[in-house]
């Protein structure tokens, strides 16, 4: 947009905004009608006043204004940015604490599962994410680490809290439930009580791997999950898993 004079019969100026667009021009505000020069001069500053308020176009004078004002200018632009790289992080985790998570007082799991979600990716690239997005002081061995502590000492209390809010979603009565393996493969040849050759359903027969088995209600929604010896016949997987999934119900 831009301000544009026009020569009337009368001697007079008129002074219009107009705007460019599909190859035409078209009027979009009367400014006023100026008898001199001088007029004509303040309308096409008034005209120029009136797109940076209404038109959307905001300018910012870095060599005109006063440090106070860049330094205002600054502040709104990092708030800008502060706030759309939280946004996620504030959405997500208002979805985590209605779900029930927040009973797990660890703010690792609450991190790690935001990241997780906005970032789909391999753990080296979930600790870029934190660090560059969240500035957690993470590391890829301490995320390493902490698989450890969620298997050994927090996966039966994230299953239940689970397990409960699908309970309410589903109104008490989950109903139906659907059960899958696939198979996780590690490019490695050590073999271990968990990691062994089996049928890979990737293709890498030679490479040791572990069996995972979940639990889901109608709609995908987890309800349990567990891991098996790589030689495991996934035939045999599912009564385990059913039985840690009973004994998450709660007793009447």
């Amino acid at each position: 947009m831009f301000t544009r004079r026009k020569h009337n019969r009368s001697g007079t100026i008129s002074v219009v905004v107009v705007d460019k667009s599909g190859g035409g021009f078209k009027e979009i505000h009367r400014v006023g009608i100026a008898h001199s020069e001088e007029e004509a001069a303040a309308l096409e500053a008034e005209g120029r006043h009136w797109i940076a308020t209404y038109g959307g176009q905001q300018l910012i004078d870095f060599e005109g204004r006063a440090d106070k004002e860049l330094r205002t200018a600054e502040n709104v632009l990092s708030s800008i940015t502060s706030t759309r790289l939280s946004a996620a992080q504030t959405i997500i985790g208002k979805v985590y604490d209605s779900i029930g998570f927040d009973e797990i007082e660890d703010e690792e799991l609450r991190h790690l599962v935001i990241g997780r979600i906005c970032q789909p990716m391999s753990k080296k690239a979930t600790v870029d994410y934190l660090c560059r997005h969240f500035k957690d002081d993470v590391s890829l061995q301490k995320i390493y680490r902490y698989m450890d502590k969620l298997n050994n000492t927090q996966k039966d209390r994230v299953q239940e809290i689970s397990v409960r809010h699908t309970q309410t979603l589903f109104g008490g009565n989950i109903g139906i439930l659907f059960y899958d393996v696939t198979t996780l493969y590690f490019e490695t040849t050590d073999k271990d009580e968990l990691r062994n050759n089996g049928f890979s359903k990737d293709g890498k027969n030679a490479n040791p791997q572990v069996v995972l088995g979940l639990l889901v209600s109608r709609g995908g929604y987890p309800l349990s999950y567990a891991l098996f010896n790589g030689a495991q016949f996934e035939g045999y997987t599912m009564i385990p898993i059913v039985d840690d999934y009973s004994a998450l119900q709660p007793r009447e």
